[in-house]
């Protein structure tokens, strides 16, 4: 669902076209690379069709990935966690905003990078970013959820040929390490003090539940510091 900056590394980038294939796809959080793509292929705004260009070629971000391809970027969505997130909306249907589980909210008011524009942000600087794991590789033995029993603290994460991110070296486009796995986190909404369902259920709580619940984790925090070469 999103990509969350968390320590980033500064100045994003913000003028390469999204892939049409690819960039109404992105949940954020995805590894992506640069491509060539044959000019009038492809729909673009015009600043993009106007800039310079190779041969008959133009620069369109993918998450597609063959071996050997640089440089690598996360790919911001831009809808949680970002400057364009305008809240969220309450007094819908009962039931489908939870925060105590560990879940984000239902409706986001933040459009997505490639909104109007079609052009995807990317975050190419090392730096901490958490990505929330229904974006992630979600094998349940060897992916990079919590099901996954060999997954250990500091652990390499790779990206598979669709950009997910994966501690499964043989899951990946190439074995190339593009960070490290730091720890699982509950969804935090931004704030650094948050008391979770779990610390306050119990068998006589008010909110129902009949025995203490497990934390519920939503996101991944990863060091991200892709290779130049």
């Amino acid at each position: 669902m999103a990509l969350e900056l968390v320590q980033p590394g500064i100045q994003p980038l913000g003028q390469f076209d999204g892939y049409d294939s690819v960039y109404l796809t992105v949940r954020g959080g995805e590894v992506g690379t640069i491509i060539g793509v044959q000019l009038w292929t492809d729909r673009c705004a015009a600043d993009v069709i106007l800039d310079g260009y190779v041969g008959n070629t133009r620069p369109v971000v993918t998450t597609n990935l063959t071996q050997g391809d640089r440089p690598l970027f996360l790919i911001d969505d831009g809808i949680w966690g970002y400057g364009t997130l305008f809240g969220s909306v309450i007094g819908g249907i009962a039931g489908q905003i939870s925060y105590g589980l560990g879940q984000a909210p239902a409706t986001q008011l933040g459009p997505h990078t490639a909104a109007a524009s079609g052009k995807l942000t990317l975050w190419d600087k090392p730096g901490t970013y958490a990505v929330t794991l229904d974006a992630v590789d979600t094998t349940a033995a060897t992916g990079l959820v919590p099901t996954n029993a060999t997954l250990a603290i500091g652990a390499a994460l790779y990206a598979t040929p669709v950009g997910l991110l994966t501690p499964n070296a043989g899951a990946a486009f190439e074995a190339v390490v593009v960070g490290r796995f730091l720890n699982f986190e509950p969804w935090k909404g931004g704030s650094l003090v948050t008391t979770p369902l779990r610390l306050v259920s119990g068998a006589n709580s008010p909110v129902g539940q009949g025995q203490p619940q497990a934390n519920a984790f939503n996101r991944a925090l990863i060091h991200f510091n892709p290779p130049s070469a």
